[in-house]
């Protein structure tokens, strides 16, 4: 499209052109009114794109700020690309989860490796060397061919970005729940390392310096991906191909090192990523969050494709693009470097004194808008919340319990729900040992990654099971950040903070607005009592397709710090004669969980409870017995319920276990109750580890490869052998991918 050809301001508001772009009808008038004329075509796509849920938070701000984001070791919370926290010797961890929803049901193995593309430029913007990448990933069943296709492409995406890039994938979670179906979530977390001298800002400071361009250059690709992602998907979304980017990892291998080396260089004033809203995003926040503004020339930008119009570059989401701030005169040292790793520069702006974003092109100025309008006065809405009638309903059922005959063909079916069983065909295709320091490789609670030069390691995670979300909100936000606690402390680390990414269905429903509010709540109160700051994170809404919403799913990413390498515990149970502890008590609360779902096919009822206090004991008491070196393997009970737990305790050994549970045996082997970690100690450290936790000794590591479970009065409930177990964990979901039903 040539310039000749754009449309005129009066036909953007006569013709509502504004609506395709997704602005209201209020919203375009406070866009006039800010501007005190009527925007034109350029203008628009600027508000449009800025002010869209995927930029602004308009539709989460309001709750968002109940989130705690400040503790003593923060360093940078939420506001620039990658959240900070200290850990020690000058050193920080820098880390953050970003959604990449709607390109990867779209165009799944292109959408999924630009999402692990944008997370890592979040953090090596802020001066990290990336250290390591997790996902997070949600599908509808596997017996549907589409929804296999979308897990392989998926799969192979990250695989494919990550690999070639050289930053170890080292961990993550995959579930499998119908609700998916059309709307797969691809969640990605990169995680870095920094000295405190090198943090970055993205700000545009200095009146009179130098805005540069570096990296690729700009073409059609992505193109109101902001916008694409703050909308619903529909039977015509195939349609929105074009707006999915294409990613070069040798691209964004070379940006970099090349980002990593400008950072030394006190040449440089400021640094952002070119993520979503590409050029318009990095300009006008780098501005706003200086009090600057930014006069830029896009005749200068290096254009991949011809005859590029003014709105087509600025809303353009090309990946592998930096934009930085240089001191004036001091260009060519930038250059140098950025020309040195064999990748594009340009002199394309200069920082302004008036807060505003002025683009030229072919000598005129196309647009003129200032920068706090488009990056901080979006419009914000609380909108209507209603309590859904299937939650009243839910609330007033009565507990659920199932009739079960064979406890161990009932374990055995529960290994090989794809949700539980082996994920090691996903995590076979990532390298996770490039770089050599991932000390604790995918498949245990928590990956764990050794820092060179000390004694020091951290430990990273990603969770949430969004059936307890749909079922209590409140209740299923506060366990999706106590899991991810869990996972971190059964990997002997103390948890530092997390980032999140909230994958929600319309916010315009209020029954869908309801669920975000109320796990917020639970989310925000979990984070208080467990002393866990939120660093960043990440708003995905819209994730419906046809009218039929995702559960809420909240994922947490959550980092600990491992003191001392010593202290890095993993899940397996270690050597026969070892005493096997449950720490935390079993009642029968069976909504939403795994048994309910293979059993009934769907979930209903009350979520399990949670007493965050004594979430937080439990925690506290199993950390301080792994540091003093009282505990062998430590794993946390989750879906599956205790007989899982031992199950994945023993799968990978050559070791068995017999165990005694008292109680109702159905509830004790398969019940989804809270706060409740399987713990092994040797014999000699039972006294002590008997003194620093309340736990209860069920059994003893064998060497007979075998899980025997007996009930209080002796009676053998269940003897299955771990090469029974093994097959149908480690088969299903190879199994399902093969079945062509």
């Amino acid at each position: 499209m040539s310039l000749l050809l754009e449309p005129t301001a009066e036909s953007v508001k006569e013709e509502k052109l504004y609506l395709e772009m997704g602005l209201t009808d209020a919203e375009f008038e406070l866009a006039e009114s800010i501007l005190g004329r009527t925007p034109n075509y350029t203008e628009t796509g600027l508000f449009s794109v800025m002010w869209s849920e995927h930029c602004s938070y308009k539709n989460s701000k309001v709750l968002l700020r109940k989130f705690p984001t400040e503790g003593e070791k923060v360093l940078q919370g939420p506001g620039e690309g990658a959240g900070i926290i200290d850990i020690g010797d000058s050193q920080a961890v820098v880390f953050k989860i970003e959604s990449h929803n709607h390109p990867s049901a779209i165009e799944p193995y292109q959408g999924a490796a630009t999402g692990v593309g944008g997370i890592l430029r979040d953090v090596f913007s802020m001066g990290a060397r990336p250290i390591s990448l997790l996902n997070s990933l949600r599908f509808g069943e596997l017996t549907s061919p589409k929804v296999r296709y979308l897990f392989e492409e998926v799969v192979a995406g990250i695989a494919g970005y990550g690999n070639c890039i050289g930053v170890p994938t080292v961990g993550g979670e995959v579930q499998f729940d119908p609700c998916y179906e059309g709307n797969p979530l691809v969640n990605a977390m990169c995680v870095g390392l920094i000295d405190h001298k090198d943090i970055q800002k993205g700000q545009a400071k200095g009146v009179g310096n130098t805005v540069m361009y570096v990296g690729a250059s700009t073409g059609r690709d992505g193109i109101h991906g902001a916008t694409f992602a703050s909308e619903e998907l529909s039977e015509d979304s195939d349609e929105k191909r074009p707006a999915v980017q294409v990613g070069d990892p040798f691209m964004e291998k070379l940006l970099l090192e090349a980002c990593l080396e400008l950072i030394q260089s006190d040449a440089l004033v400021g640094i952002q990523d070119m993520g979503a809203a590409g050029l318009t995003s990095s300009s006008a926040e780098m501005a706003s969050k200086a009090g600057s503004g930014i006069e830029m020339n896009l005749d200068l930008i290096p254009q991949r494709e011809k005859g590029m119009t003014p709105y087509e570059m600025m809303l353009s989401e090309s990946q592998e693009r930096m934009l930085i701030v240089v001191k004036k005169g001091r260009e060519q040292e930038i250059k140098e470097i950025v020309d040195r790793w064999g990748l594009l520069s340009a002199e394309v702006g200069v920082v302004t004194d008036d807060k505003r974003l002025r683009l030229l092109h072919n000598g005129d100025i196309v647009a003129d808008v200032p920068v706090d309008a488009l990056a901080e006065e979006a419009p914000v809405y609380h909108k209507p919340s209603k309590v859904p009638a299937y939650y009243e309903e839910f609330q007033k059922q009565e507990a659920w319990t199932p009739e079960i005959d064979d406890p161990k063909e009932t374990l055995i079916q529960l290994l090989a729900q794809p949700t539980i069983a082996s994920k090691e065909w996903v995590y076979d295709q990532y390298d996770h040992m490039v770089q050599t320091n991932t000390v604790v490789t995918p498949g245990s609670d928590a990956a764990v990654v050794r820092i060179r030069g000390t004694r020091k390691a951290l430990a990273m995670t990603t969770d949430c099971n969004s059936r307890y979300l749909y079922l209590d909100p409140e209740v299923g936000g506060q366990i999706a950040i106590a899991e991810a606690a869990r996972n971190i402390v059964c990997s002997g680390a103390t948890p530092l903070g997390l980032t999140d990414g909230l994958n929600y269905g319309s916010p315009d429903k209020p029954e869908i607005f309801w669920q975000l509010e109320k796990s917020t709540d639970g989310m925000s109160e979990a984070c208080r009592i467990l002393e866990t700051p939120v660093i960043g994170g990440n708003v995905s809404l819209y994730n419906e397709t046809n009218g039929v919403a995702v559960y809420p799913t909240p994922v947490i990413g959550m980092v600990g710090l491992i003191e001392d390498v010593d202290h890095i515990t993993t899940q397996t149970f270690k050597e026969a004669g070892d005493f096997i502890y449950l720490i935390g008590d079993t009642k029968a609360e069976f909504g939403g969980s795994e048994l309910q779902k293979m059993l009934n096919g769907s979930i209903s009822g009350k979520a399990p409870t949670l007493d965050l206090e004594v979430e937080k004991a439990h925690q506290h008491m199993l950390l301080t017995a792994i540091k003093s070196g009282l505990v062998a393997s430590a794993h946390d009970v989750a879906e599956g319920g205790v007989g899982v737990a031992l199950a994945e305790s023993l799968i990978g050994t050559e070791l068995g276990a017999d165990a005694a549970l008292n109680g109702e045996i159905i509830s004790q082997l398969f019940a989804e109750s809270q706060s409740r970690f399987i713990v092994s100690v040797k014999p000699e450290h039972q006294a002590q580890f008997e003194q620093v936790v309340k736990a209860t000794l069920i059994g003893q590591v064998t060497n007979d490869p075998s899980l025997v479970v007996k009930s209080a009065d002796e009676k053998t409930v269940l003897n299955v052998s771990v090469d029974e177990m093994t097959k149908a964990w480690k088969g299903a979901i190879p199994c399902l991918l093969k079945s062509k039903a």
